[in-house]
C-alpha cells in the first residue's frame, strides 16, 4: 500500500488526484472511480463499480460483512 498523499476537497466539492495516482491506477481522462462510502472511511477504487465489487468481495469475507453492518446506525448507509 502507498500513500500518494492528503488533498483537500475543493467548494465545489471536487478532489484532484495526483498524476502518480493515475498512471499507478492506468487512469486517462474520463476514467472511473469507484467511492465506497464504509461510514468510517471512504475508499477509492479505479475501474467502475464491477472493479470495486471483485475488491471488497476478495477483501470482505460475509462473516465479516455480517458482523460490520450490524454496526452502521446510519440510516443512509444501513442494509436493507
Amino acid at each position: 500500500m502507498e500513500h500518494v498523499g492528503t488533498y483537500t476537497v475543493s467548494r465545489r466539492g471536487q478532489l484532484v488526484l495526483p498524476a502518480r495516482a493515475r498512471r499507478r491506477w492506468g487512469l486517462e481522462d474520463g476514467g472511473k472511480v469507484e467511492v465506497v462510502d464504509l461510514g468510517a472511511l471512504v475508499v477509492l477504487v479505479p475501474g467502475g463499480t464491477r472493479a470495486a465489487r471483485r475488491l471488497l468481495g476478495t477483501l470482505v469475507t460475509d462473516q465479516v460483512y455480517g458482523v460490520a453492518a450490524a454496526t452502521i446506525d446510519d440510516p443512509d448507509l444501513a442494509i436493507t
